[in-house]
C-alpha cells in the first residue's frame, strides 16, 4: 500500500525538471551573448575614400553614442555625440567636418588620410545613463595613383610662381612700349618745333652758285 504522499512527491518532479533546465539554459546562455564590438569595412582602406566603422551588438535602451579618437575616453579627443531620440550630432573638438555617426552607432568618415589611422572609441549610452566602451582600429594605405601631398603642395606652388612670373613680364612688355611711344612721340613734337636750318648759297669767285655746306 502506497503512503498518501508519494504521489504529491511524484508531482513536483515536473516542476524540479522545469526549474533545473530554465536554470542551465540561463546559465549556458551567458557566455555567448554578444559583445559590442566596432568594425572597419573595408579593413584596409584607401586613401581618398570613404570607411566605415560599423557597430554591432548594440545593447537595447540606447539614448545616444559618442565617439572618440584614440583609445580613451577623452574630451579633448571627442568627435561627436549623437542624440538618438532628437537624431541630433554635436561636434567635438576633434570634428573635421568629414564624419557622419548613423543612428545605428556607426561612423563613417568621408575622405579619408594617413593621419586617420589609428584607433577609435564609441561610448554608448543607456538609457539609465550608464555606458559601455568599445575600441576599434582604422588602418589607410597610400593609393599610388593619387600625388603625395608634398608633391601637391610643390606643384601648386610652381603654379602660382609661374603665374606671378607671367604677369610680371606682361606689365614689363606693357610698360617698355609706352615709354618707347611717349619717348617717340617727344621727339616728333621737338622736331616739328624747331626744324632744322634750310640751306645757304653765295657766289663763287667766277660768278657761279655754289653750296655752301
Amino acid at each position: 500500500m502506497e503512503s498518501p504522499s508519494a504521489p504529491a512527491h511524484r508531482r513536483c518532479v515536473p516542476w524540479q525538471g522545469l526549474l533545473l533546465a530554465a536554470s542551465l539554459l540561463t546559465f549556458w546562455s551567458l557566455p555567448s551573448t554578444a559583445q559590442l564590438t566596432i568594425e572597419s569595412v573595408p579593413p584596409n582602406a584607401a586613401e581618398g575614400k570613404e570607411v566605415l566603422l560599423r557597430v554591432d551588438n548594440l545593447p537595447g535602451f540606447l539614448g545616444g553614442y559618442v565617439w572618440f579618437k584614440g583609445q580613451s575616453v577623452d574630451s579633448n579627443h571627442q568627435i561627436a555625440s549623437y542624440v538618438i531620440d532628437a537624431q541630433e550630432i554635436h561636434p567635438g573638438p576633434a570634428y573635421s567636418q568629414r564624419e557622419t555617426i548613423y543612428p545605428n552607432g556607426s561612423l563613417l568618415l568621408k575622405k579619408a588620410t594617413l593621419k586617420d589611422t589609428g584607433y577609435y572609441t564609441l561610448l554608448a549610452i543607456k538609457g539609465n545613463f550608464q555606458g559601455e566602451i568599445v575600441t576599434g582600429q582604422l588602418h589607410i594605405y597610400h593609393d599610388p595613383t593619387l600625388p603625395s601631398p608634398g608633391l601637391l603642395d610643390g606643384a601648386i606652388v610652381g603654379i602660382v610662381i609661374g603665374i606671378l612670373a607671367g604677369v610680371a613680364l606682361i606689365a614689363a612688355l606693357v610698360c617698355f612700349l609706352y615709354i618707347r611711344k611717349t619717348r617717340g612721340a617727344n621727339d616728333l613734337h621737338g622736331l616739328q618745333e624747331h626744324p632744322p636750318p634750310p640751306a645757304t648759297t653765295g657766289q663763287g669767285p667766277t660768278g657761279t652758285s655754289a653750296f655752301l655746306l
